[in-house]
C-alpha cells in the first residue's frame, strides 16, 4: 500500500478578496512539483466565493470538471446556452471535451457560496462537450457510502473516465470498508468535516490522503464526519 498525505494547512492558498481558494494540487500561482496530480485527479480546489461574485466566462477542453456545492447556490452558464443553478446536495459535471466556455457565479447577492471544483483527466479526448447535474438526498449517505459520479451507474452523474466519486456522512465510531472499484485505481480521501482514520492514518477537517496499491479502505469515524472519496485511475493514458 502506498499513501500520500496532504494536511489541510499544507495546501496552496490564494485569497483574491472575492475568492478564497485552497488548492490540494498545483493550480494557478501555486506550484508544487510533488503535487501535480494523484493519478487522473488533477485539481481539487476548496473555494469560497463572495456574494454576487464569481468566475467570468472562460474556456476548457479535454477535462472532466466536477462541481460540488457545500453551501449556497452556484450559477452555471456555458457556450451551449445552458443556464443552471447548482445547490447544496447537487453534483454537476461538465465534460469539456473538444472545447466549451463557461462561467460560475455566486447566485446570491447576500450570501457566500462554498464549493469544491475538481478536475479529472478524461478517458476519451475530443468528445462532444456534455453537461449533467443531479441532486442527492443527504439521508442516503448517512452511515453509508453514496456514489454520486460514475461511468457505470445510472443514479450518478456520468464521467468520461474510470472514476467514481462517493460521499459519506458517518456517526462517531462507525467503521466501514470501501472496496476500490477497479484494479489499478487508487482513492483520494478528502475530509469535509470531522476526523477519521483511514487504513491507520488519522485525518482531520480538510485533510487529504491518496491511497494506492490496495484493494480496500477501512474508514473509522473518530467524530461525526463527512468524506469525499475519489476512486481514480493511477496511470494516465
Amino acid at each position: 500500500m502506498k499513501t500520500v498525505l496532504h494536511k489541510a494547512g499544507s495546501r496552496g492558498h490564494a485569497n483574491h478578496g472575492w475568492l478564497n481558494s485552497f488548492h490540494s494540487f498545483s493550480f494557478g500561482g501555486y506550484h508544487h512539483p510533488d503535487r501535480m496530480h494523484f493519478g487522473a485527479l488533477r485539481v481539487l480546489n476548496d473555494d469560497t466565493v463572495a456574494a454576487g461574485m464569481g468566475f467570468g466566462k472562460h474556456p476548457h477542453d479535454n477535462m472532466e470538471i466536477v462541481s460540488i456545492p457545500l453551501s449556497g447556490d452556484l450559477q452555471h452558464q456555458d457556450s451551449t446556452g445552458r443556464n443552471e443553478i447548482i445547490r447544496a446536495h447537487d453534483v454537476q459535471i461538465m465534460s469539456a471535451g473538444s472545447g466549451i466556455a463557461h462561467s460560475e457565479m455566486n447566485a446570491s447577492k447576500t450570501e457566500e457560496v462554498k464549493f469544491l471544483q475538481i478536475w479529472v483527466f478524461p478517458k476519451l479526448k475530443n468528445i462532444e462537450p456534455r453537461y449533467e447535474q443531479k441532486s442527492f438526498l443527504p439521508e442516503n449517505r448517512l452511515n453509508q457510502i453514496l456514489t454520486v459520479v460514475a461511468p457505470d451507474n445510472a443514479n450518478a452523474v456520468f464521467i468520461n473516465q474510470d472514476a467514481w466519486f462517493s460521499l459519506g456522512h458517518f456517526s462517531k465510531d462507525l467503521s466501514i470498508d470501501y472496496p476500490i472499484k477497479k484494479i489499478g485505481n487508487g482513492v483520494y480521501v478528502f475530509v469535509l468535516s470531522g476526523s477519521v482514520t483511514v487504513n491507520g492514518t488519522v485525518l482531520d477537517n480538510r485533510d487529504g490522503l491518496g491511497v494506492s496499491e490496495t484493494a480496500v479502505l477501512n474508514i473509522v469515524a473518530n467524530t461525526e464526519s463527512e468524506l469525499l472519496l475519489i476512486d481514480i485511475p493511477m496511470e494516465l493514458a
